[in-house]
């Protein structure tokens, strides 16, 4: 066997190109665990195959043994026939039969044989043709014999079927005896192939194993003693040819390292102080871009800070308008008023901020060695004003690109790929900052639309109907003025007057419903504020029952608020519709909000609800301000029986509506209060 401690210096060394590099990986064909494993799978194939034929010999012996058996029980039978034969005057030709019988299965199953016994013949053309024989014998003199009852005839040709049986019987054991031999010399093959395969096995995992571990561990000792000018020998492709490549490569690098370590530890550090300076820029852009609240004056700060980073003379920024193709220049720092007023509306196509929109990142060095291009001018824009390089990066959103913002530089100008690299992560941030910018302000739209649509329904639902009442009764009383009836102008005067103090009271409850400003823990004293209201307006008494013992954190504004409008709208139907005589308002924190508002008035039938639901708009907007919340909202309603509206806010939604205060900004309702004059 090879020696270990051979010297790996003056050992040859492969072309380390044939070989797979340490940080690749190792083609499978070449691989020690592949070698490993199609030698053990031919290990276990051979040994199959051994244990597969010593199985298929013993069966065999095992159908040659009851073949044996049944072959000599033709002898046996046939003398029973002849003592049965000699005993037909006793009355025994029942047994005779009986021994025929059994005679003719023995033979038929030695001919098609059984193999659940196991019981077979060898497959030697002449045991078949002697058991034809006997089986011709039997069939064609002896049965005849035996069943006309010719005893003397059957004892005569007796000898010569039994001498072929026991012909059929010696053939039999011999072919028996030879596969026996058979048998024991597979065996002996068998455990002469394990010794040597051992043997094999042993010696092949030294070569490929053992052997390679000793000279690594020699190469780890001789380069811990600082040998860095040692190489091991590459001549495997499997992974300890990639290891020993891998351990060449990390002597060379180490052999450097002591070299050059000075140099090494310069680049380094400029490498940390470049990766420190990056993020400090990411810092502070993401710090400045959450501050900002303008687009515009965002673009203008963004440009001025990384025109002083990378050292540029100009900058712009220009969002897309992808619906008519043309890029909008949003801002811009260090440009000469004609290239911003000949940019500040351009086709994507119609120069290199465009590309940009496309293909991610174009930097061009020197524009004066730049290909012509149909749609752009020659010489473009940049070039006639004095420019000679422009780096153009695209604003990223989540809906795709919305623009590009682009450096220009009077000297040609090339950018690295980390400066690339850090000018594109700057552009993604400033997509974010302004898509986050649009998504506010729809934020705050959509909140003035929703407020505003709440509105629309309070005063469809109040202010609208009563002044179609008032409009109806003008109509009766100019009718009844154009008669001269003056009894009937009274009849109506009095239910004008009514009307429009209806009016102006369900005015000053929405102007009192939409002034209310509430912060956390104050919706107590709004609550019973609005109860004491409703016992001013009208004569239905009200009972206000409230349980804060709960020990439960207070809800937050714009979910008090919502709640105080669902409390206010379902009191403004008990005074308008119930025709009630007493109505409760209970409150309760525990872990659960829960609100009741309980009348014993009139009621109303539900399915007539479900069938006129536009009529009821101050159902329906409570409704909404509950899907708001997040919140169940329940009407109990019989007619005769009352009313009673219960609004439950789960404990977890409390928490997920803090959250979304948070997140969302100001509240809706405020920002409608906000909008009025």
């Amino acid at each position: 066997m090879p020696d270990s401690d051979t010297d790996t210096d003056t050992a040859p060394a492969a072309d380390s190109s044939q070989f797979p590099d340490a940080a690749g990986l190792t083609p499978p064909r070449h691989r020690l665990s592949t070698r490993i494993i199609l030698l053990s799978l031919a290990s276990l194939l051979v040994v199959l195959t051994m244990i597969a034929g010593t199985l298929w010999l013993s069966w065999k012996l095992e159908g040659a043994g009851a073949a044996i058996n049944d072959a000599g029980s033709l002898r046996m039978r046939a003398n029973r026939v002849a003592i049965e034969l000699g005993l037909a005057n006793a009355g025994q030709a029942g047994a005779r039969d009986a021994q025929i019988q059994a005679q003719d299965a023995t033979l038929a199953q030695l001919r098609k044989g059984n193999p659940v016994r196991p019981l077979f013949l060898p497959d030697e053309p002449a045991i078949h043709e002697q058991l034809d024989r006997v089986a011709y014998d039997w069939q064609h003199e002896l049965r005849p014999l035996a069943q006309a009852g010719n005893g003397v005839a059957y004892v005569q040709a007796l000898p010569a079927f039994v001498a072929e049986a026991d012909r059929l019987v010696m053939l039999i054991e011999h072919d028996s005896a030879r596969k026996t031999d058979l048998l024991r010399l597979s065996q002996a093959g068998l455990a002469a192939i394990a010794c040597v395969g051992t043997v094999a096995v042993i010696y092949l995992l030294y070569l490929w194993i053992i052997l390679p571990v000793l000279r690594l561990q020699d190469g780890l000792r001789r380069m811990a003693a600082r040998e860095f000018s040692l190489r091991l020998p590459v001549e495997t492709r499997d992974e300890f040819g990639t290891l020993n490549a891998g351990f060449n490569r990390m002597a060379a690098e180490l052999q450097d390292l002591y070299q050059d370590l000075a140099a090494r530890v310069a680049s380094k550090t400029a490498e940390l102080e470049r990766q420190n300076r990056d993020l400090e820029t990411l810092y502070d852009m993401a710090a400045f871009l959450n501050q900002a609240r303008d687009a515009e004056a965002m673009a203008r700060g963004f440009l001025q800070r990384v025109m002083g980073q990378f050292d540029a003379d100009g900058g712009s920024v220009r969002v897309m308008d992808a619906q008519h193709g043309k890029l909008h220049l949003l801002a811009s720092a260090g440009l000469p008023a004609a290239l911003a007023e000949s940019g500040n509306c351009m086709a994507v196509d119609a120069c290199h901020c465009g590309d940009a929109t496309r293909e991610g990142v174009v930097a061009i060095a020197d524009l004066r060695r730049t290909t012509r291009r149909p749609l752009l001018p020659q010489p473009s824009p940049c070039t006639r004003e004095g420019f000679t390089a422009i780096a153009a990066f695209r604003i990223e959103s989540q809906r795709g690109a919305i623009g590009t913002f682009a450096l220009h530089f009077h000297a040609p100008r090339e950018l690295p790929p980390s400066d690339r690299q850090l000018l594109d992560t700057l552009a993604q941030h400033l997509g974010i900052a302004l898509e986050h910018l649009r998504l506010s302000a729809s934020a705050r739209q959509l909140a003035v639309v929703e407020e505003r649509n709440l509105v629309a329904q309070g005063l469809h639902d109040s202010i609208a109907q009563g002044l179609n009442f008032l409009n109806l009764q003008v109509q009766l009383l100019s009718d009844a003025v154009d008669r001269d009836d003056l009894a009937e102008a009274r009849e109506i005067v009095p239910m004008l007057r009514h009307g429009v103090e209806e009016s102006y009271q369900d005015v000053r409850e929405l102007l009192n419903n939409f002034r209310s400003r509430l912060t956390p823990g104050e919706l107590r004293p709004a609550v019973e504020e609005t109860v004491e209201r409703f016992r001013r307006q009208c004569r239905t008494k009200a009972t206000l029952v409230i349980d804060d013992h709960g020990n439960r954190l207070p809800l937050q504004p714009e979910q008090q608020l919502q709640v105080l409008f669902i409390l206010q709208e379902a009191l403004s139907n008990v005074r308008k519709h119930a025709m009630a005589a007493h109505v409760t308002v209970s409150l309760s924190h525990g872990h659960d909000f829960r609100l009741v508002v309980e009348d014993d008035g009139e009621g109303f039938d539900p399915a007539e609800l479900g069938r006129d639901g536009e009529a009821h708009v101050g159902l329906n907007i409570m409704r909404e301000r509950a899907a708001r919340l997040h919140a169940r909202l329940a009407i109990d309603a019989r007619p005769g029986r009352g009313v009673r509206i219960e609004l439950v806010l789960p404990h977890g939604d409390q928490a997920a509506g803090a959250e979304r205060q948070s997140t969302a900004g100001p509240a809706m309702p405020r920002l409608f209060q906000e909008s009025l004059p």
